[in-house]
């Protein structure tokens, strides 16, 4: 890239559009200027002399004096945590002037990877910043030494509209929030917001807002990075810590959580929590699956990739799997009990989804309850079985929802 020469001083400006990227992720974060533009943009801030710069650069120090004191509110925040003080510094600085909706700072580093890592954690750790787009940074260079960076968050609309928008927002939120209490374990209040985004909101891909909380809460359609940005959201309020991942998905790019229930992680990607199935009349028919509401990392890597931008703790944990939770782990042969679970779930129209331990097993009751039909001695009245087999999670899902 060709530098711009303005005897002491030169002036950089890119751009950086963390959420205007389509598909699902903020994994393309940084998107320079080109060559031409760079110069045009430098030149149309003018070609001042010696003076004149000495000038400014006595302005931009008085005007960052009177910056107002920075917030430290983001300490228990996950991507928080994994930085160094340097760069916790900075992210606090970003944070404040966005939150404040603000339009510059000096930063308190000059190093570009500092900036870029404090960002990437800020966009992590808050998923309700809808108002924001990315930034634009000016390096300032003094001698051909760098002496100063400065900070401009990419705003999308007037602090008038982000407030009026925050408002719907939060109707939405509290009527949502109707059927959970605070007081709740934080296996129901993750299993609660899985629920919620799988039944009240749509995957579209050119959904508008997409990369934001607006076209979850407001528009109901959204892709991955709505869905992740809401889940982060949401479980902050309820007081379960969670954090955005990115990275890839079946080779595409993605966004899901890293959440925190009972001290230990697990991930959860709420995008792929509503399912669906055809019966062999080509009837579609949607249910929640739930995978993918608390995975172990091992679980995680079958179809996800983290981008690594920020370190990732390895999640064992298994208590609150929801086939464990719930009861739908299967260690041993035992036909009254599965039979047992499978008459409630008959009698309640819904889809049962077993997990085994073990090919095997797994074998044992699909050739039992499905091809020697012995469902039916616990079914009244079932006269078809519509059902999903997957040998990856080792799992039969009875699709009782569709008679």
């Amino acid at each position: 890239m060709k530098r711009i020469y303005s005897k002491l001083i030169w002036i950089f400006v890119f751009m950086l559009l963390c959420s205007g990227i389509s598909g699902c992720s903020w994994e393309e974060m940084e998107r320079f200027l080109s060559q031409d533009e760079l110069e045009e943009s430098v030149e149309n801030s003018g070609q001042i002399e010696d003076e004149p710069n000495r000038q400014r650069a006595k302005v931009a120090q008085a005007e960052q004096k009177e910056v107002k004191p920075i917030q430290h509110i983001s300490g228990g925040k996950y991507a928080y945590e994994q930085l160094d003080e340097v760069e916790r510094a900075v992210y606090d600085e970003m944070l404040s002037v966005i939150l404040r909706h603000e339009e510059k700072i000096s930063l308190s580093t000059i190093d570009m990877h500092v900036m870029n890592h404090a960002y990437t954690a800020l966009c992590s750790d808050y998923g309700g910043l809808f108002w924001v787009n990315g930034y634009v940074y000016t390096r300032y260079t003094k001698a051909g030494e760098l002496v100063s960076l400065e900070f401009s968050p990419k705003y999308t609309m007037s602090i008038e509209e982000r407030q009026r928008l925050q408002g719907e927002i939060d109707r939405v939120v509290e009527e949502w929030f109707a059927g959970i209490s605070i007081n709740d374990t934080d296996y129901e209040k993750a299993r609660y917001v899985y629920e919620l985004l799988a039944l009240n909101t749509e995957y579209v891909d050119n959904a508008e807002n997409s990369q934001n909380i607006i076209s979850v809460f407001i528009k109901r359609q959204t892709v991955c990075q709505g869905y992740a940005c809401a889940v982060q959201y949401l479980l902050e309020q309820l007081g379960v810590q969670s954090v955005i991942v990115s990275g890839k998905a079946l080779g595409e790019p993605h966004a899901w959580n890293l959440i925190c229930l009972d001290g230990e992680y697990y991930y959860m990607d709420a995008t792929w929590g509503n399912n669906g199935y055809r019966n062999k009349e080509g009837v579609e028919t949607s249910f929640i699956d739930y995978n993918y509401m608390a995975m172990t990392t091992a679980e995680m890597q079958m179809g996800h990739e983290p981008d690594m931008e920020i370190d990732l703790p390895q999640c064992t944990a298994v208590l609150n799997n929801y086939y464990i939770k719930e009861g739908n782990y299967i260690e041993e042969w035992q036909p009254e009990q599965i039979g047992s679970m499978l008459a409630q779930a008959w009698e309640e129209r819904r889809v049962l989804t077993l997990r085994f331990s073990d090919d095997s097993l797994k074998e044992q009751v699909f050739q039992y309850f499905i091809r020697d039909g012995h469902v039916a001695d616990y079914c009244a009245g079932i006269s078809q079985i519509n059902y999903l087999e997957d040998s990856l999670w080792k799992e039969i899902s009875f699709c009782f929802n569709q008679s």
